[in-house]
Formats: structure tokens, sequence, C-alpha cells
């Protein structure tokens, strides 16, 4: 079930399935968000729940268990409630089943709300233990944005520009299974801006740890005109687009990442996971401008 939200600026459609915003369209009726075309991806902002990337082969432990997911988790694939509805919010829930419990054996409950601002949109995650042992998670988000963001421009007139100044490698990705190898560097980041190219993303995506910045934009320095994204309190950022030269970028703030080639399958100890007890929530968020 789709349900559209409005505001002066704009248009948000968000489907159960998922969670997934599916449209978000500007008072000019230009289309912001990633169509989704399969040719590329087909895809467009899934919730990556109760893990980021890929395990290795698809399978971790937890104490004697042996958990299998694929990548990203198994939030994209599943049918969400609309929990809440107001004029400029729509907010989602995910309840444990017996489906999900046969994944990951905890009794969550993952409520996702879309808030629409003057310039954007707000998302938030909200993350409850309903169990009696020690959740570990990692939750993040990978909303696409259509590049030209609505205007007549090339890809290549972008710029992802960053807040602050770095200093960054980013890990290598191991082709055809997802790992991030820390021991090998895909990209060097010295500075704000990296002009945007499609070999950017041949070998994946670019991920990016401890950055000095909150904040993210993919700019068109010529017109001032783009999409950022603000990710404070997300320790980790991915920027990514398809290797068949997708006309799109998606901007990623996880908490946690894919397997790393030098840790072992241990769910719980993986890079970046969270633990909550039993009966806490955890929250976080991100947020979307347009200018």
């Amino acid at each position: 079930m789709q349900t559209t939200i409005r505001n002066h600026r704009f248009a948000l459609t968000v489907d159960t399935l998922g969670a997934q915003p599916v449209s978000l369209k500007n008072a000019d009726g230009a289309q912001l968000l990633w169509t989704g075309d399969p040719a590329y991806w087909a895809g467009q902002a899934p919730v990556l729940f109760p893990m980021v990337g890929a395990l290795r082969n698809g399978r971790a432990t937890l104490g004697d268990k042996t958990l299998e997911m694929g990548q990203h988790g198994f939030a994209r694939r599943r049918e969400f409630t609309l929990t809440g509805q107001t004029d400029a919010s729509l907010s989602y829930t995910l309840t444990a089943d017996d489906a999900t419990r046969a994944m990951y054996p905890f009794d969550f409950v993952l409520t996702v709300t879309y808030t629409l601002t003057g310039e954007g949109y707000v998302t938030r995650f909200t993350v409850k233990n309903g169990d009696k042992a020690p959740m570990p998670f990692a939750i993040g988000g990978h909303p696409g944005f259509n590049v030209p963001v609505g205007e007549n421009a090339a890809f290549e007139d972008y710029t992802i520009v960053f807040e602050q100044e770095e200093d960054q490698v980013c890990p290598a990705i191991v082709v055809g299974q997802g790992l991030i190898d820390p021991a090998n560097s895909a990209f060097t980041l010295r500075g704000r801006e990296i002009p945007l190219r499609h070999e950017l993303f041949y070998k994946d995506a670019l991920v990016f740890e401890g950055l000095n910045s909150h904040k993210a934009a993919v700019l068109n320095k010529a017109t001032g005109h783009g999409v950022e994204m603000d990710f404070t309190g997300f320790p980790l950022f991915g920027i990514w687009s398809a290797a068949n030269d997708g006309p799109y970028v998606c901007l990623e703030p996880w908490t946690g990442c894919a397997t790393r080639t030098d840790e072992g399958d241990d769910f719980a100890a993986k890079h970046g996971m969270k633990t909550l007890a039993p009966g806490e929530t955890f929250e976080i968020g991100f947020t979307v401008r347009f200018f």
C-alpha cells in the first residue's frame, strides 16, 4: 500500500513494502528520488536492518546459532504496517514474527518515520528490543537520488562536497562477496570535494568512517542546485551508484557495515554493531534537503 503526503514544496510517497519511499516530487513535478529502473538498480530507498552490507558467505554465528541473511538484512523485503499519519509525517512499523525469527532470533520492533519539511524530509529510525536477551543489530539508510537533481544537467556536472576538510582512505570491497577489505584502498579523499563520475563506483561503494563532516552534498557548482544529507550520529557513510553508469547517487548513513576481511563471523562482534539491552530503545535519523 502506498501513501502520499504533501506540503507547499514536495510530495512524498512511501510504500508499506520495506517502508521505502518510492517517489519524491518537487512543486514543478520533477522526480528527485531514484525511480528504481531495474536496468540499473530496482531499489529506491531501502531500510537496512538488522545489518548493513553482506555477511561472509551470507552467514554469521550467534552463540550456538547460525544466521543466514542476504545483503542489508531483511527489512527491505518485509511488509510494514502504517502506524501513524499526520499531514506532514508517516510512520511504519515492523514487528518480529516467525519468518524474521528464523533469520534473526529476536523480538524487535522497528519503526521508521518520514517527516516532510520545507527543504526536503527527515527519516527517523526507532529500534526496540522486546526480547529477554541482548540484541545486536545495525541499521542504515540507502536513499537514491536522481542525478541530475531536478534540472537540465549531466551526471558529471555534479561534485560531492563534504562539510569539512577530510583525510580519508576508503577500503576496497571484495568483488562478488561484498566484504570490506581494510588492507586495500579503493579511493583516497584529501580535502572536501570529489568530482562525480561513474568510474568511482565501478568497484562498488565508497565507504567512509569517522568523518569530520556531518553533512555531504551532491552539488552542481554551476547552478548551485543539488541535494544534501545531514547524517549526524552515524559513524559510517557510504556513497554508491550502479557499476553500469546508473543516473543516480545513493547517500547512505550507517551504524555498521559489511563483514570485514580481518574479522570473524560472530554477528554480535561485527564492526560497528550496536547491542540493545532487553527493553531498551535506540533512535537515530538523517535529514535530506534540496537547494
